[in-house]
């Protein structure tokens, strides 16, 4: 505890039907999987295909069992791989996107998928472990929360926080009143892996913040949105929803938060377990009735509920003749507000 350091980062990004940069975090967080779907699914015209409809939800759903497969195999403390650059560049790479978009069979769900093959020699004498029954370890009790912060010269902050299960690992500071996390328990206890357990070394862990830039008439890239999507397993699969309703399907930022969700559980995870069913797609009670017997017969399994999650932002805007304003947002399924002074 004593030689514990926290570390400034450089997050890693991918352009998004060319006008959109999107922002995330490196493993050993799971930013990148939002950035693979990202990649895999500009490889299909979504909008034309239209929200929420079963060939938008098959695809949404494969890319993530696709980019799943990946973050069960390669995710895990960078420091612990001499190749975390070269790995991490080659998985968001627009060229390994278009070979992953090529194994979506359009008329069937996978219920089996292989992680990528590391290109270079160099990457695959990191020891990385080859994957070989599905559980989903989604975050049970409410524990994470998203803040977004953004002041009067331009400056937005993306920040999210989280004890893991329930209180954590019930552990308070004497005198000082917080909570120790618990995030130790998403190693994987199986030598020879990635994310295995070794002194000193970090767990993975689902806790990303987003951000994203955007091109202006003039083609420069400017901040654009600060955002957040809380729940496990659900924060990049909301991550992708929320930039794909916006940018494919021109929903505000407010609309783009409250539109039904899918949520899939049950992909191969850094801890060990290995999706060998397909898992289970939960749709929310926005998506139509003849959509999910649409995916019921590609082989989905599917229930009904409300999704968790929770999704926060601010946008920045340009106001023709008065410069730029903040928008924020805040959606309806678990508690939050959007305030401005």
């Amino acid at each position: 505890m004593a030689a514990h350091h926290g570390e400034w980062v450089e997050p890693v990004n991918t352009t998004y039907r060319g006008d959109v940069r999107v922002f995330e975090l490196p493993p050993n967080p799971q930013g990148i999987a939002a950035l693979q779907m990202l990649n895999i699914l500009e490889n299909f015209n979504l909008a034309e295909k239209g929200f929420n409809s079963a060939d938008y939800l098959h695809l949404q759903i494969e890319a993530k069992k696709l980019a799943f497969a990946d973050r069960a195999k390669f995710y895990a403390d960078p420091d612990f791989n001499p190749s975390h650059e070269e790995t991490v560049a080659w998985l968001i790479s627009k060229e390994y996107a278009a070979e992953r978009a090529k194994l979506i069979d359009m008329s069937k769900a996978a219920e089996t998928v292989e992680p990528g093959t590391p290109p270079s020699a160099r990457a695959l004498a990191a020891g990385w472990p080859s994957t070989a029954a599905a559980q989903s370890l989604d975050e049970k009790a409410g524990d994470t929360m998203f803040l977004t912060v953004a002041d009067d010269e331009g400056t937005m902050i993306s920040l999210i926080q989280s004890n893991y299960e329930g209180f954590g690992s019930g552990l308070v500071i004497p005198g000082l009143g917080f909570g120790l996390q618990d995030r130790g328990s998403l190693f994987n206890m199986k030598a020879g892996t990635a994310n295995q357990y070794e002194p000193d070394k970090r767990p993975f862990h689902t806790i990303i913040p987003g951000f994203a830039t955007k091109k202006d008439a003039d083609g420069v890239e400017q901040p654009w949105m600060s955002f957040g999507v809380m729940g496990g397993n659900i924060q990049p699969q909301g991550h992708t929803q929320i930039m794909c309703n916006i940018i494919d399907f021109g929903m505000n930022p407010q609309e783009a938060g409250d539109a039904a969700r899918y949520t899939h559980s049950g992909s191969s995870q850094p801890t060990g377990q290995i999706m060998t069913h397909g898992g289970n797609t939960q749709l929310e009670g926005g998506v139509c009735a003849s959509v999910a017997a649409n995916l019921t017969g590609r082989g989905h399994s599917l229930s009904r509920g409300a999704n968790g999650g929770g999704y926060q932002s601010i946008t920045r805007q340009n106001v023709e003749g008065s410069g730029w304003s903040y928008v924020g947002a805040t959606e309806m399924r678990k508690d939050g507000i959007a305030a401005g002074y």
